[in-house]
């Protein structure tokens, strides 16, 4: 006897991918009825409640843990059904959810989704998070693999190191001229206006006390976007910490400029996925291995 119902644990995904009982029941062709019933039945059986209904709706911690222990039997099938053909098809629907930083995201890493795609039916879903933070995700069970900037392996998990990406601090001219008539030194940079990615984004904090000691105190400005933060420090809204194959074409054209030439700041990423053991999730960790010797700077 099946310790878990999978159905229920099926309409329990649904609902949190999809964010509402209505898509959750459009995606698996049933009535919002049949979602809310095998849902209510899943809740009243372990005793406690899985999905924080609103808009959209999220999942408690036991929810979360439970979602991720169907997504790993849908991903074990699937790989079951490669050695098996009567079985069906193997990686349809097969879906890999991956933690990865936005700053990846708008540089190196769509090489490496592209490759595993060439290579694989499966799908990916990839949750953008700050680097520092996209191991947390592993850690609650959300994904299967992660870029992050954590060397501390996640129980259960493989961790490889893949290389640095550098920062420059770079803004455009226009803005340097206003906000550091006299060069930058620390009393300017101390209150020049900075774009932050969110309110986690400390990077810009780091390079101003390593660079010059400086603390920032002037305004921030929050743009949560990588290709939008670099738009916006070329306009001369503030400076950022620029991923450098992002900033090169603007610092070779004059549209951006260094605020202090020769200082950049490297940024270590690591890979860590679950020890499954599956062929597809080997897959994925090649093909981002291959992009990232590409597109990074080595270890070290």
């Amino acid at each position: 006897m099946s310790m878990l119902d999978y159905p229920a644990l099926a309409a329990l995904s649904a609902v949190l991918r999809e964010g509402s009982f209505d898509k959750a029941a459009t995606a698996l062709g049933v009535t919002p009825s049949a979602v809310s019933q095998r849902l209510r039945g899943l809740e009243e059986r372990l005793g406690t409640v899985l999905v924080v209904r609103g808009q959209p709706c999220t999942a408690t911690a036991t929810g979360a843990r439970l979602c991720a222990h169907a997504a790993q039997v849908r991903l074990l099938e699937a790989e079951l059904a490669a050695a098996l053909p009567s079985l069906g098809d193997a990686a349809a629907g097969t879906v890999l959810p991956v933690a990865v930083n936005a700053d990846s995201l708008a540089t190196w890493f769509p090489a490496a989704a592209a490759g595993f795609a060439e290579r694989s039916d499966a799908l990916l879903d990839l949750l953008a998070d700050d680097e520092a933070h996209t191991a947390g995700r592993l850690r609650a069970g959300e994904v299967f693999a992660a870029v992050t900037t954590d060397p501390t392996p996640v129980q259960g998990c493989r961790i490889l190191p893949l290389g640095r990406l550098r920062y420059v601090a770079a803004a455009g001219p226009g803005f340097l001229r206003r906000h550091f008539p006299r060069g930058v030194d620390a009393a300017a940079l101390a209150r020049a206006p900075v774009l932050r990615f969110d309110g986690r984004d400390h990077m810009q904090d780091r390079w101003a006390r390593a660079a010059l000691g400086a603390d920032l105190l002037g305004p921030a400005h929050r743009v949560p976007s990588t290709l939008g933060m670099l738009h916006a420090s070329r306009a001369g809204l503030g400076w950022a910490m620029a991923p450098l194959p992002l900033a090169a074409p603007g610092l070779a054209d004059g549209t951006l400029a260094e605020l202090l030439p020769g200082r950049p700041a490297d940024v270590m990423l690591y890979w860590q996925h679950l020890r499954l053991g599956t062929e597809v999730l080997a897959d994925l960790t090649a093909s981002v291995r291959r992009a990232a010797r590409a597109a990074l700077l080595p270890p070290g």
